[in-house]
């Protein structure tokens, strides 16, 4: 992708100017929702031809793709408040254009050049880089990067930032109890126990599975009648509810206490697709769509229970990051990202082994 010619590539440079320029004007997690709702759209045009390119080059590309319009808006924010325009480095709630400061917006550029670079970069790691989320990894490295250079105190210099605060841990000993969340930082309170964890994790992930391969079988199936490829919708399906879940920031942002789970609907919908043919389903129809729940239901009861078993993981993974990297810190290294990167990696290394 945008790597075919230089020609190709500048533009693609150009569109993540002005992504990362647009994450930082109104505010990073706006930047996401509207990533929803071009993984929508994109489905739409996916459906009706069979092309990713939408997926590819919109919603996952320069234009919408997290790691420049929600990373460009993530590292905005801290350096605005490295340069004491605002008080909170952590907001990617507000439109960072309201501070009138043109150097915010271009930092946000700036950083849309970065992770425009680094997600191509990972993606051409031998192995690697067909086998993890390049896009989300690049997001992490962002926030990495931001917090380091722009995260110490406001006016005592670049390069002053910590990704831990130690001097915030909470009283206790070992690891957990140090980080555990309380007054010196907590990302969302109404999913931060393990009961509240495994209760997100469990049955988002067994809605995004079952949503996940129907959706392949479906559109894949049309595709298929029409001469198309079918793997564009199997190899894709995860997307449709991860962007759903983007969407629902959007509540979040309004100040209701929303689930945030586009970690757990993309892990779980990918670890569906991945062993629903391992126990045996098939994604393309032969009979209408009774007879193929009918002919599926052991896979796809399988494939569910995988789903389950990925979003799980997902959840308590972000939940661990949020109280490694956010809680205590200055700026926002994002805990879904960091949690999908690893799950996605996990998820796909064990399908190959059956």
């Amino acid at each position: 992708m945008f790597t075919a010619s230089i020609g190709v590539f500048v533009f693609g440079l150009l569109a993540a100017i002005a992504g990362g320029a647009v994450g930082a004007s109104i505010g990073g997690n706006y930047g996401f929702v509207l990533t929803g709702f071009t993984v929508l759209a994109s489905w739409g045009i996916l459906a009706a031809t069979g092309s990713t390119f939408a997926l590819d080059y919109l919603a996952f590309g320069p234009f919408m793709g997290p790691h420049i319009i929600f990373a460009g808006g993530a590292a905005a924010a801290i350096y605005a408040r490295y340069k004491g325009y605002m008080d909170d480095g952590k907001d990617v709630n507000s439109p960072l254009a309201g501070l009138g400061r043109p150097d915010v917006i271009y930092v946000g550029a700036i950083f849309g050049i970065l992770g425009y670079a680094v997600q191509i970069g990972i993606a051409k790691i031998p192995w690697f880089g067909t086998h993890t989320d390049s896009v989300a990894l690049t997001v992490v490295i962002s926030g990495i990067v931001a917090r380091v250079l722009f995260g110490g105190d406001p006016g005592k210099g670049l390069f002053k930032g910590s990704l831990h605060s130690s001097h915030l841990y909470a009283e206790g000993k070992g690891l957990m109890a140090k980080i555990k969340p309380g007054p010196n930082g907590r990302w969302l309170e109404w999913q931060e126990k393990p009961g509240q964890l495994f209760a997100m994790g469990s049955l988002f992930g067994i809605l995004a599975g079952g949503a996940s391969i129907f959706l392949a079988s479906q559109i894949g199936t049309s595709l298929h009648s029409r001469g198309l490829d079918s793997s564009a919708a199997v190899n894709n399906a995860q997307t449709f509810t991860f962007g759903i879940s983007a969407i629902i920031i959007l509540f979040l942002i309004t100040n209701r206490n929303m689930p945030v789970q586009h970690h757990v609907t993309i892990t779980a919908g990918l670890a569906a697709l991945k062993f629903f043919p391992i126990f045996g389903g098939e994604f393309v129809m032969k009979t209408d769509t009774q007879g193929w729940i009918a002919a599926n239901v052991g896979p796809s009861i399988g494939a569910l229970a995988a789903a389950l078993l990925a979003g799980l993981l997902a959840a308590f993974l972000c939940e661990l990051f949020a109280r490694l990297w956010y809680n205590r810190g200055t700026s926002h290294i994002d805990p879904p990202a960091a949690s999908i990167w690893i799950c996605n990696t996990a998820v796909v290394s064990l399908a190959l082994l059956f």
